[in-house]
């Protein structure tokens, strides 16, 4: 079922989510629905909050674009990202990289804006499969920077956070007339 994505301000995007104890069928329907809408809406990823749900479960799926990583490592052992995707991520612990790059983003919170944002051009995260595994995964380039995304909304930090000054700046104008748009449609993603 798609899923309403809810967005910007709506106050759950700025919540710190909650772990997940247990993985409850609820907890499988959410991911399957969470997928569904990540695709109906052309997305890379979705986070449990951009649906009105506080818990820290994710999705992404860069299997669109299997040249968007040099490496992807599960475990430690080097795999081909494409057999992977979609991932259902839960409880992530992320250890950033120090190299970093600038790159545009965009957000399914935030229709039709998008941002200049730096982060880290490798990382690893550890989190929960829907299967109760813990698994570590290393990579970089697309996927590397979907995961940093999705995370930040997991714990209530949202891409324009993340602008430089002079982006935030030049931003702002457009954010209130989109805001003021989004008013007017009813806030009508994911209906």
């Amino acid at each position: 079922m798609v899923l309403k994505i809810v967005r910007y301000p709506t106050p759950v995007l700025r919540a710190k989510c909650r772990e997940i104890s247990e993985i409850t069928p609820a907890i499988h329907k959410l991911a399957e629905d969470m997928i569904e809408t990540m695709h109906a809406a052309n997305g890379v990823g979705l986070a449990a909050p951009q649906v009105a749900v506080d818990q820290q479960i994710a999705v992404i799926d860069v299997s669109h674009n299997p040249q968007c990583l040099t490496f992807l490592r599960i475990n430690g052992e080097r795999v081909d990202m494409v057999k992977h995707m979609p991932i259902v991520f839960m409880n992530p612990v992320l250890d950033l990289g120090k190299s970093k790059a600038v790159d545009e983003e965009g957000c399914l919170s935030f229709p039709r804006l998008r941002g200049d944002i730096r982060r880290s051009e490798e990382i690893k995260v550890t989190f929960l499969t829907l299967n109760g595994e813990t698994q570590t995964w290393e990579c970089d380039g697309l996927l590397a920077r979907a995961f940093q995304h999705e995370i930040d909304h997991l714990n209530g930090i949202l891409f324009i956070d993340r602008l430089s000054a002079v982006g935030k700046v030049s931003l702002k104008r457009k954010l209130a007339r989109l805001m003021e748009e989004w008013e007017e449609d009813g806030d009508a993603v994911g209906e």
